[in-house]
């Protein structure tokens, strides 16, 4: 290419990276939370009867932690890790985890979209438990999944406490 040709060339269109949020976050992006960074791996999307929600599997240094995301009223952001608590069906209504008496506050049945590492239950349905403590700052999470029961542990997080940056 000559030096006129270089000069008066046209630079090509770049793509645009569409500006990341918790709302719209994608497998392979990254967001930093109380100074670690995660990689997002995996993606769950709920859905009970059009109230819809999201679940980010979130890989780090220290562990994989789930990023909870739903838009009510306002938007309401949870950190969530698995925990070992013997749980069957049927769920009771009041749980109690490292002593502390969890509520049940809401239950249903959703069908997930997966993607990423959670592309495995992808249009699957499963039951969810939601409890709360007396705070409303802590929270179970139980999904029952045909036979399995999944317990998570989590707690409510202001949108400001992550850094996201677009992976792709």
């Amino acid at each position: 290419m000559g030096f006129f040709e270089r000069l008066f060339k046209q630079e090509k269109e770049k793509p645009k990276v569409e500006k990341r949020t918790v709302l719209n976050l994608k497998v392979g992006d990254i967001v930093t939370y109380d100074l670690q960074d995660y990689q997002v791996i995996g993606k769950l999307h709920y859905n009970d009867s059009g109230f819809a929600w999201d679940a980010y599997q979130l890989q780090g240094e220290r562990g994989v932690l789930w990023l909870g995301v739903e838009m009510d009223d306002e938007l309401e952001l949870g950190i969530y890790q698995a925990i070992k608590l013997p749980l069957e069906e049927p769920i009771p209504k009041k749980v109690t985890y490292e002593g502390q008496e969890y509520r049940m506050a809401e239950s249903g049945k959703a069908y997930v979209k997966g993607e990423g590492r959670s592309q495995n239950v992808h249009g699957k349905e499963l039951k969810y438990f939601d409890f709360e403590d007396d705070s409303e700052e802590h929270f179970l999470s139980v999904e029952v999944w045909g036979s399995e029961v999944e317990v998570s542990y989590g707690y409510a997080i202001e949108e400001y406490e992550l850094k996201i940056l677009a992976g792709s």
